[in-house]
């Protein structure tokens, strides 16, 4: 059960005239179930000019209503920042976008599909052709308190300047104690390391600071997820087959190929026969390693190829809101399981495959260039 920890205040040391400052008050939350009395709370002073720390996945930040002067020129001074240098702005969900006069691009939208809610910050322009920092955290405390607020939510990490940013309440605490209102104790944070930044106001995208999510994922294009049961044979070959296609375009650093299954062994190999006929191919996939499929995976995936139906009622089922990204390979049919069977059939299955993943890379590749 959640409760309050003590208030916590300041004053100078003894034998001095004690200096009257704000008390910060530490509400503990239960992570994964916080209780709506304290959000509600926290919320409206937020809404009223307050300062709410609040964790995320990456760090813990200060929350601050936006159409609030006197609070920005507040949380300027507390993190001794020029007023023309703006904070991001956290949002919780993508309607918040137009509220807030953002028009994203296509490709930027495809970004932030693809790893929001996430350690991802995008830098882009507004209406006024400002450049604005933007963040969609993936932290339900952080989700309800942004959402309950009912406005533009600012909100820097939790640390005073050049201080690392804190990890858990009782840093945050630390550092921004008598200087804010309220912590919000969402116990300490999944990742640990503060979000990457990218700037998506102009092609080619540029990563401003690297943090939690790799560069290399952030800046890539494309990413295709090939699905089977076991990712042993069927989701194997035609990840293997997209990457000798992408490699040999000369775009291996745009695009990113995944598989995975939706009943397997995390680390099994390929199967011998896959080994087999895909080596014929001129393709070694002896290193291959099985793995399931997991919302993180789906997520950063901007087209799922199945090989069966029940394949995508599977991931549906997982992931309701990414159905329309989900399709069969081949298009009104399904691609059986060739797992036991002799080498020919699997060479029969490879030759199917093989056709699917080349039209997939033909209409593909040739609507982006077009684009």
């Amino acid at each position: 059960m959640s409760s309050r920890l003590e208030q916590y205040s300041s004053s100078e040391a003894e034998g001095r005239v004690e200096k009257l400052i704000m008390k910060t008050k530490v509400i503990k939350l239960n992570p994964d179930f916080p209780e709506e009395a304290f959000l509600d709370e926290a919320a409206t002073v937020l809404r009223n000019g307050g300062l709410v720390v609040f964790p995320t996945e990456t760090v813990y930040g200060i929350a601050v209503n936006m159409l609030n002067h006197d609070t920005m020129t507040k949380l300027h001074e507390i993190k001794k920042r020029p007023k023309d240098k703006p904070f991001s702005v956290h949002i919780a969900d993508f309607d918040s976008l137009k509220q807030l006069g953002i028009a994203l691009s296509n490709d930027a939208k495809r970004v932030a599909k693809r790893f929001w809610p996430g350690p991802l910050t995008l830098v882009a322009f507004n209406n006024n052709k400002e450049k604005i920092g933007l963040r969609m955290p993936d932290n339900k405390i952080a989700f309800l308190l942004i959402k309950k607020a009912g406005v533009p939510v600012a909100a820097p990490s939790a640390n005073m300047s050049g201080n690392k940013a804190p990890v858990s309440a009782e840093e945050a605490l630390a550092e921004m104690d008598g200087h804010v209102d309220i912590i919000l104790d969402g116990g300490r944070t999944k990742i640990g390391i503060e979000s990457t930044v990218m700037d998506v106001t102009e092609k080619p995208f540029k990563i401003l600071r690297e943090g939690a999510l790799p560069a290399k994922d952030a800046l890539t294009d494309y990413t295709f997820l090939f699905v089977c049961t076991g990712n042993s044979c069927r989701s194997v070959m035609a990840k293997a087959l997209m990457e000798k296609l992408i490699k040999e375009s000369g775009i291996s650093d745009k695009v990113r190929v995944d598989s995975a299954g939706t009943s397997t062994f995390a680390g099994i190999g390929a199967a011998p026969n896959t080994v087999s006929v895909l080596k014929e191919e001129g393709i070694d996939v002896s290193g291959h390693r099985g793995e399931n499929i997991n919302k993180d995976i789906l997520k950063r995936s901007d087209i799922i190829f199945v090989m069966e139906k029940f394949h995508k009622d599977v991931i549906i089922n997982m992931m309701p809101e990414i159905k329309d990204k989900v399709r069969l390979l081949k298009e009104g049919a399904d691609i059986l399981d060739p797992i036991g069977k002799s080498v020919e059939e699997y060479k029969n299955v490879l030759g199917v495959i093989k056709q699917e993943v080349e039209n997939i890379f033909l209409e593909i590749f040739k609507e982006e260039k077009n684009r």
